[in-house]
């Protein structure tokens, strides 16, 4: 690796936007992984990792927390009257609004037809196979994580 591209890196390590948003998708998927360990049991190493990885839904919400961190970061460095952070807070707008609204109704829509395509597939004799159940958020789950990113937003920020 040449010298040009290690400084970039560091550059980026160091650049509070960057460690705002990974810090709050990390933490709020922490978060999540422990919250649903003293709600619900986890039955393998595999499902305990997907579950700090990749499982949406729940407590905190991890797209609200780090779209919030984000936006509060860009804030902070470029003001809240640069395009970039206006463009920041449409795209968090759309991004929890998503998290709440749509990815919520599909998730539930899904659970619905999962349900009747078991109960007809049991009375008709045929294989169904069940669609995936997106889980979208709760507003409480992204409220807490809209605070969650706007905190750490703030304190890579001013720290």
């Amino acid at each position: 690796m040449n010298r040009a591209v290690l400084n970039q890196i560091i550059k980026l390590i160091h650049n509070p936007i960057f460690m705002a948003a990974v810090t709050s998708w990390i933490l709020s998927q922490f978060l999540k992984t422990i919250i649903t360990l003293f709600v619900h049991t986890v039955s393998s190493f595999r499902e305990l990792v997907e579950l700090l990885l990749w499982k949406t839904g729940g407590m905190p919400s991890s797209h609200s927390a780090l779209v919030s961190s984000v936006t509060t970061a860009i804030g902070f460095k470029t003001g809240i009257d640069s395009d970039i952070f206006i463009f920041s807070c449409c795209f968090a707008l759309v991004v929890i609004r998503d998290a709440v609204g749509v990815r919520r109704s599909s998730g539930q829509q899904a659970r619905a037809l999962n349900e009747l395509g078991t109960r007809v597939s049991a009375r008709m004799r045929y294989a169904f196979k069940p669609v995936k159940e997106i889980q979208g958020h709760r507003p409480m789950e992204v409220l807490a994580g809209i605070l969650l990113g706007f905190f750490i937003g703030v304190a890579f920020s001013t720290l």
